[in-house]
C-alpha cells in the first residue's frame, strides 16, 4: 500500500486565457501537513480547490489515496475542509454543527452525536456542546470547525487561510492547536496561507508558489536556510540579496570577499539579517537603528550596498551615524542565482 496521500501530476488549471496553475507536480505523504505559501494570485488557493474537487484540472491528474479523482466532484471525494469563515451554522449548537455531516449523509443521528461528543472531548470542547457559535471565542469556533471535519474521517483535511479571521494575539495559540490536533489524529492536512511565519510554524513541508508554478518545496528550515531562488529568499522572512561575482571560490561584492563554492561568474547571494554581526568602528555606516522589543534592526551602508541587520536586545545598541564593521560567516551565505 502506498504511503502517498495526495499526488499532482503535471496539473494545469486555466480560467479562459488566464493560467492559474501551470503544470505542477508534487506528492504529499500520509500524516503530513503541507502548506501552500505564496503571494496573492500565485495559485495556492486554486491548488487547494483542485484537491477538494471545487475546481477540476484543465490538464493533468489529481490523485487521492492512489485513486485518480481528477474528474470527480467534491461530493465523491473523502475530503474535509475548514474555511476562512469556519462556515458554522449560527442557529445550531456545537453538537449539531459537528454531527451535521454524518446525519445529512443519512447516518443514524444518535450514533453521529455520540461520535461528535467523542471528538469534542478530544479537541477540548466537551463542556460546550450546547452553546451556539456566537457564544464561543474565535479559537473555540476554529476547533468546532476542525471537529466537524474530523468527525467524517476524511482522507485529507484542507485548511483555507484558517487564521485570517483570528486576531494577532490569538493566532499563535490557535495555530499551535491546529498542529496538535493534526498530529494527534494522524491527519493528512493541506494548509493555505500567505503568512510566512504561520507556514514556518505549522508545516512539515512548504510548497512555495510563484505565478502558478512551484518555486521550491522543502521543510521550513530548508526554505529559510537554503532558499533556491531570490524570490524564495525574499518571500520567506527577511533577506539581504547581494549581487556580485564568484572568482576562484570567493564571492566579491564591493569590499566584501567571502568563500563561496560553485562556478565562477555573476552570482547573487542571500544573507539573513540575524546572521550578520556588528562591531564598532570600520568603513560601514549605520543609517538607521529601530528598536523592536526583542531585537534592534539596523540599516547599514556597506561597500556592497545597504544591508538589513538584526541584533538581539542584549547587545549594546549602536546609534545611527556610527561607523561599524559587518561580520559575516561564509557558511551563512546562500547562492540563489
Amino acid at each position: 500500500m502506498s504511503d502517498t496521500a495526495i499526488e499532482f501530476v503535471n496539473v494545469v488549471k486555466r480560467y479562459g486565457s488566464a493560467l492559474a496553475v501551470d503544470g505542477i507536480s508534487f506528492s504529499i505523504a500520509k500524516g503530513e501537513l503541507v502548506t501552500f505559501l505564496g503571494p496573492s494570485g500565485c495559485g495556492k488557493t486554486t491548488s487547494l480547490r483542485l484537491i477538494a474537487g471545487l475546481e477540476l484540472p484543465s490538464e493533468g491528474q489529481v490523485l487521492i489515496g492512489g485513486r485518480d479523482v481528477s474528474r470527480d466532484p467534491a461530493s465523491d471525494r473523502n475530503v474535509g475542509m475548514v474555511f476562512q469563515s469556519y462556515a458554522l451554522f449560527p442557529h445550531m449548537n456545537v453538537l449539531d454543527n459537528v454531527s451535521y455531516g454524518p446525519v445529512i449523509r443519512g447516518g443514524d443521528k444518535a450514533a453521529a452525536q455520540a461520535k461528535a461528543r467523542e471528538i469534542l472531548e478530544q479537541v477540548g470542547l466537551s463542556g460546550l456542546q450546547d452553546r451556539l457559535p456566537s457564544e464561543l471565542s474565535g479559537g473555540q469556533q476554529q476547533r468546532v470547525a476542525v471537529a466537524r471535519a474530523i468527525v467524517q474521517q476524511p482522507e485529507v483535511l484542507l485548511f483555507d487561510e484558517p487564521l485570517s479571521n483570528v486576531d494577532a494575539k490569538l493566532r499563535r495559540k490557535v495555530r499551535a492547536e491546529i498542529r496538535d490536533l493534526q498530529r494527534r489524529f494522524g491527519l493528512t492536512a493541506v494548509y493555505v496561507t500567505h503568512d510566512q511565519e504561520e507556514a514556518l510554524a505549522v508545516s512539515d513541508r512548504i510548497i512555495v508558489m510563484q505565478a502558478g508554478k512551484i518555486a521550491q518545496i522543502g521543510t521550513p528550515q530548508d526554505l529559510y536556510d537554503r532558499p533556491a531562488t531570490p524570490f524564495v529568499a525574499d518571500f520567506i522572512g527577511d533577506a539581504n540579496l547581494i549581487a556580485g561575482t564568484v572568482q576562484n571560490g570567493t564571492f566579491h561584492a564591493g569590499d566584501l570577499g567571502l568563500a563561496l563554492a560553485g562556478p565562477d561568474g555573476a552570482a547573487t547571494v542571500s544573507i539573513r539579517p540575524e546572521r550578520i554581526g556588528l562591531r564598532r568602528d570600520g568603513s560601514a555606516k549605520v543609517i538607521s537603528a529601530t528598536y523592536l522589543g526583542s531585537r534592534t534592526e539596523y540599516v547599514v551602508q556597506t561597500g556592497a550596498g545597504e544591508m538589513l541587520v538584526s541584533r538581539p536586545i542584549w547587545e549594546d545598541a549602536i546609534d545611527a551615524g556610527a561607523a561599524v564593521t559587518i561580520e559575516i560567516r561564509p557558511t551563512d551565505l546562500t547562492r540563489v542565482k
